[in-house]
């Protein structure tokens, strides 16, 4: 199919800012929470921006760009670790793009044990 005949896909404002750690050397793994959500939301996210920081943060915030305030999805400080993609995903699904499938991640979170 000719890149050109395919549908746009819509377009936001919504912006994802991760702020990373330099000192804990976190930028590799910010990049690639960054990468997979770029991957999953394309033009859904107007922006996932890569904040440096220090003092062992490691912090996920999505601005949804429609006027509602910013949300902190993942804080590394009240939560420990580091982020889960799946979970992730579905919250900036949830609050940018209901519509869109995430596909296996959907599946696995409708499964009972």
């Amino acid at each position: 199919m000719n890149a050109d005949s395919a549908a746009p896909e819509p377009t936001s404002s919504a912006r994802v800012s991760i702020t990373y750690c330099t000192q804990c050397r976190w930028l590799m793994r910010a990049a690639w929470v960054a990468q997979e959500l770029l991957q999953t939301f394309r033009t859904r996210l107007a922006e996932v921006a890569l904040v440096p920081g220090t003092g062992g943060v490691f912090r996920v915030e999505l601005d949804p760009g429609d006027g509602r305030p910013a949300v902190l999805l993942w804080d590394r400080a009240a939560e420990g670790g580091f982020p889960e993609i799946p979970p992730l995903k579905t919250a900036i699904r949830d609050a940018v793009a209901p519509e869109l499938s995430l596909g296996h991640t959907d599946r696995a979170a409708g499964a009972t044990p």
